[in-house]
């Protein structure tokens, strides 16, 4: 995929409104670190008050997912959600705007061997990730560090997609956006030996996935890492990362290659891969993206599991 190129058009009047608020935003996030934290939360506040679909899809998601719990641990984890989606828009600017220098600074990674093994072996990785709010910088700290291509959908604003993909790959000049649905040229990649940041979290409909639990509830599992896989020969690398409470920064972490995998059907694959991800959502379950309808696909004969939007 082509880098992005700056275009005559994004100055035409009616992108005016946009380039005033990425303006400001660029004023914003000039601020010391723990100071946009804050004001994250403060956004997150506000965000609890005003967005009540996604804040009913995310009260259901954890009544779904931590029945255990009770309902005011879950709305005490439901509101520091917030306030982690709140500081996850200031750390997308970050990761568009800081120095690289500064933005290192907050990177705290651990097993990058397995990806430097990889590459000197000349085998592909999936970088197998989670919709997690500190997904983009995430991305951002890890791509200073190695090359990363990711999977990428256009935004429908021009002039957003521009900036936002100028802003993903200034980090690594080597790194390569590819097109969600572009699987050949992904596999392509991967045959390349090189690493492909990839999550597998989300309910894509039921015709791509199998049904296999998630929390105990039968979800809608997409099978595509493990054909990815075999047909890339490549291996699947888990990758979590996490927003440090004592506002250090950010703990990345690499973990070792799945072994045996692709295993012996998908419905075994795509098991073991939701059992990894309950692992890694509940250790850190205030920082993932909660507002998405992850069980919107019921297998034959199960009632929906949200209420229709109105």
């Amino acid at each position: 995929m082509d880098r992005p190129r700056f275009r005559a058009c994004f100055l035409h009047p009616r992108f005016w409104p946009l380039w005033l608020g990425l303006g400001l935003l660029w004023l914003v996030v000039q601020l010391p670190f723990r100071v946009l934290l804050i004001i994250g939360r403060v956004l997150g506040a506000v965000m609890y008050r005003f967005a009540t679909d996604r804040k009913y899809i995310a009260s259901r998601n954890l009544e779904l997912c931590f029945p255990h719990l009770t309902k005011i641990e879950r709305k005490r984890l439901l509101k520091e959600n917030f306030a982690s989606t709140g500081i996850a828009f200031f750390e997308m600017a970050m990761s568009w705007w800081w120095s690289r220098e500064r933005l290192a600074k907050l990177a705290h990674i651990e097993g990058l061997e397995h990806l430097q093994t990889a590459q000197q072996q000349g085998q592909g990785v999936i970088l197998m990730a989670l919709h997690f709010t500190t997904l983009e910088v995430g991305a951002a700290l890890l791509g200073q560090q190695h090359t990363i291509d990711g999977m990428y959908r256009e935004h429908k604003n021009p002039l957003f997609d521009f900036v936002q993909r100028r802003g993903r790959e200034r980090h690594n000049l080597d790194s390569l956006a590819v097109e969600r649905e572009d699987v050949r040229g992904m596999l392509k990649l991967l045959r390349a030996g090189r690493a492909i940041w990839y999550a597998p979290d989300q309910d894509y409909g039921a015709k791509q996935s199998v049904f296999v639990p998630l929390f105990g509830i039968q979800a809608a599992t997409v099978t595509a890492t493990s054909k990815f896989a075999k047909l890339g020969r490549s291996q699947v690398v888990p990758f979590t990362q996490q927003r440090l409470a004592d506002g250090s920064g950010y703990r990345l972490v690499i973990h070792p290659p799945l072994q045996d995998f692709p295993g012996e059907s998908d419905e075994a694959d795509c098991l073991r891969i939701n059992q990894w991800v309950e692992s890694a959502i509940t250790e850190c379950p205030a920082q993932y993206l909660w507002a998405h309808r992850r069980f919107k696909s019921r297998p034959v004969g199960e009632a929906k599991l949200y209420k229709k939007r109105k």
